[in-house]
């Protein structure tokens, strides 16, 4: 059954949703399309993109080829997206400058919350598994402690980054922006954003492209062939990441770039440890919120069938 306008108008809302966590460095958008149930047919969906489409519209017409493209669902995701990027990222950066502790708490309790929604879709553990969970993890982990790049605002570099970055935007655990903020063109891309300097917006653009293209192949063809341990594998990416979100966290080294002081090493306590107020109470309670909120979305999804999931010529 195909999709009706309402069903797109919910797409976009998750694209919303999507771009909203990939503001934020440390939470990923392929966790948010995760739990909203849209993960593997957006998967699919671009690993689908190869010359066979042009042949399509050459042969069948511009109707069989967007159809194929499962291209609907594609505008109306990417619409989504696109829309959050551009308001959403100046909110997020108010937000870590202004009440980091409060908002990394709302995410931290978000991604506790995803970390059991992955695992239970692994119909089936073995050692395999369990061992692709662990090492996930520690990569994961690892990623969240190494220090923060040089900015670096050159084209071929921000092609670069967009290419890496995209890869983790559409991994569950590791954000995109978090490894733009490592790669340190992280700065450099919202400032792009921010004053619609679309000739950086575009060279960033088409890395992702091409890295999106590229990766999704990969994650399709393991999706199809080792569900489980990819899921396994994912699980312990978000596990992994939590380092990096957890609220309280002492400054160990800063670095000067340009005109700007910026934390390039930190790690993370205790909140009764923390040199500050730790705002404990509403920290909690943000933390229960976000938790609530992806358990919210996972009834809201069970209840509310997509129309035609992912694209039938799978």
């Amino acid at each position: 059954m195909g999709r009706k306008i309402k069903d797109y108008f919910t797409i976009g809302l998750k694209g919303m949703a999507m771009g909203a966590a990939d503001t934020v460095p440390g939470v990923s958008g392929g966790t948010i399309a995760f739990i909203s149930g849209i993960y593997e047919e957006l998967i699919t969906t671009i690993g689908n993109v190869d010359y066979a489409l042009v042949t399509e519209w050459k042969n069948k017409g511009f109707a069989a080829f967007w159809e194929k493209l499962n291209g609907s669902f594609i505008v109306a995701l990417l619409t989504g997206v696109l829309i959050s990027v551009f308001t959403f990222m100046r909110l997020a950066s108010y937000l870590l400058e202004h009440h980091p502790i409060l908002i990394w708490s709302f995410f931290f309790g978000l991604v506790i919350a995803s970390i059991w929604f992955v695992a239970k879709q692994i119909t089936q553990w073995k050692i395999a598994n369990f061992i692709g969970l662990i090492l996930g993890a520690i990569l994961a982990f690892y990623i969240t402690t190494l220090p923060v790049g040089a900015s670096n605002d050159s084209y071929m570099y921000l092609f670069m980054s967009g290419a890496i970055a995209v890869c983790a935007m559409i991994l569950p655990g590791i954000s995109g922006a978090f490894i733009l903020v490592l790669l340190g063109a992280y700065e450099t891309i919202t400032k792009a954003v921010h004053d619609f300097d679309l000739k950086k917006v575009a060279v960033v653009g088409l890395g992702a492209i091409t890295g999106l293209l590229l990766f999704s192949k990969v994650l399709k063809w393991l999706f199809q062939h080792y569900k489980n341990l990819t899921l396994a594998i994912l699980t312990g990416f978000i596990a992994g990441s939590l380092n990096k979100i957890w609220p309280w966290k002492h400054v160990l080294e800063t670095k000067m770039f340009g005109d700007k002081e910026k934390v390039i090493n930190e790690e993370s306590v205790l909140p009764w440890n923390f040199n500050g107020e730790s705002y404990l109470l509403y920290a909690g309670l943000l933390m229960l919120a976000g938790f609530l909120l992806i358990i919210i979305l996972e009834k809201v999804a069970e209840e509310k069938p997509e129309g035609n999931a992912a694209n039938p010529n799978v």
